[in-house]
């Protein structure tokens, strides 16, 4: 039996639930969870906002652990090796993305917290080619939120291929923010953070931006007309988004990672008249999100999390739901 804490409904709060997950797979592994980032996802799906949701519903898809078993035909994944599991926990294997290693792409990929039980528990399983080893490197502690967030922005500067030399800005310096600053900076870019919180001006270039602009000031915003190569948004709020197009240099490219629901006020003649572009990107593939690992380890980075006991996590999703997280929170056994 797995131990884990679940919602029974929309907005929920999480109790204690077990579930028997039946005999373990040939293409599955077993992790014993030892942390667990928690993501703005997850409230997402605990209220049922994308209308997706099945209960009751075990959250967590930021999980690091060990595994613990691994089905008859895993010889990738030993007993005891450190691994993440991130917004997918399967994917169809056959599909022409999962043929060329965009996994991510599958349009049969099984979320992790979607009609399945996620890391919210004392073990979890998913199929062996969504889990992925962690690096020695990498300080599993602070590691969970690599496993969404992380991805999340380090995924569009490899499909599209951002270079050293860009001029770089991202909009909203939170959960994923932070770790954009740090996956840019290292990357070689320019760096420029948007924000409207004064009191996170010195802290976005602690993290790694080499400027910064208060998104609402306007004549700040308009002054830095044609600036920016590209610009990757990670707010989940509606903004003047023809504001910011306006910031874009010729050929610059305006990327959503946030999940703003409402629809884009874009005028096209911004977009026609500096041949600008509009674009957005889920998660990595396993692939990229073990290349995402080595150039963390590589270049030191990591999330600033705050953690929390797995008994604390409604207190956890409170202090999350509330803003009060600097940046990510993790829970820990």
């Amino acid at each position: 039996m797995i131990n884990a804490l679940a919602v029974q409904e929309p907005g929920g709060e999480l109790t204690p639930y077990q579930y028997d997950p039946g005999p373990l797979q040939p293409d599955e592994v077993e992790i014993d969870v030892a942390y667990c980032g928690i993501c703005h996802s997850d409230i997402s799906v605990i209220d049922n906002s994308w209308g997706n949701s099945q209960y009751p519903l075990v959250p967590g898809h930021e999980v690091v652990g060990h595994i613990a078993q691994t089905g008859s035909q895993i010889t990738h994944l030993k007993s005891g090796q450190a691994v993440g599991l991130g917004w997918h926990s399967g994917y169809c294997g056959h599909c022409d993305y999962c043929h060329t290693g965009e996994h991510n792409l599958c349009s049969d990929s099984q979320a992790t917290i979607i009609g399945h039980h996620g890391g919210f528990a004392d073990k979890v399983r998913a199929k062996a080619h969504s889990v992925v080893p962690i690096p020695d490197n990498i300080d599993l502690a602070s590691a969970g939120p690599l496993f969404c967030g992380g991805i999340t922005v380090y995924n569009p500067m490899v499909q599209f291929d951002i270079k050293p030399t860009d001029k770089v800005a991202v909009i909203g310096i939170g959960g994923l923010g932070h770790m954009a600053l740090q996956f840019l900076n290292a990357w070689g870019c320019e760096v420029t953070a948007f924000t409207s919180s004064e009191s996170k001006r010195q802290e976005a270039v602690k993290l790694g931006a080499h400027h910064t602009l208060n998104s609402r000031d306007t004549d700040e915003l308009m002054a830095a007309s044609g600036r920016f190569d590209y610009i990757l948004s990670t707010v989940n709020v509606k903004l003047d988004w023809n504001l910011y197009l306006s910031t874009l240099s010729p050929k610059g490219r305006f990327h959503f990672v946030g999940a703003t629901l409402e629809p884009l006020d874009i005028s096209v003649f911004s977009l026609i008249g500096g041949q600008r572009s509009v674009s957005g990107s889920p998660v990595g593939s396993p692939a990229v999100m073990r290349q995402m690992l080595e150039f963390a380890g590589h270049h030191k980075l990591a999330p600033v999390v705050e953690e929390y006991t797995f008994d604390q996590a409604n207190e956890a999703i409170a202090a999350l739901r509330k803003g009060d997280a600097r940046y990510r929170i993790v829970l820990k056994k």
